[in-house]
């Protein structure tokens, strides 16, 4: 027996054919203010050989937001990176350089 589920509603057939199973809200998530955005700055070197990553987490907003903070990090650092599950992940030790742009940018309750 596979141990994928990928229809959660535990619904396998139904004779109804009126029948529409339920369906999840989906969260209209509202990115909040950059003065109101409690971002963190942390250095991580675990799972990556070694190498160095500043993670940028704790973004409170849509997934469009997340990318586009994303890409205007990256191309501040000059490095490459990615946003993967609610985190941005700038390649280096740029916590000091992110934590000014930040900060130019109105997100004034980051922590390093």
């Amino acid at each position: 027996m596979s141990k994928k589920r990928n229809n959660q509603s535990g619904i396998v057939y139904s004779t109804n054919p009126d029948f529409k199973p339920e369906q999840e809200e989906a969260s209209d998530a509202q990115t909040l203010e950059p003065a109101q955005q409690n971002l963190r700055l942390r250095l991580d070197t675990k799972h990556r050989s070694g190498k160095a990553v500043t993670l940028v987490e704790y973004f409170v907003g849509t997934d469009d937001d997340l990318e586009k903070l994303g890409k205007q990090l990256k191309t501040f650092c000059g490095t490459g990176g990615s946003v993967k599950d609610g985190q941005i992940i700038i390649q280096g030790d740029q916590r000091e350089k992110i934590f000014q742009w930040l900060l130019k940018n109105g997100y004034k309750r980051t922590k390093k």
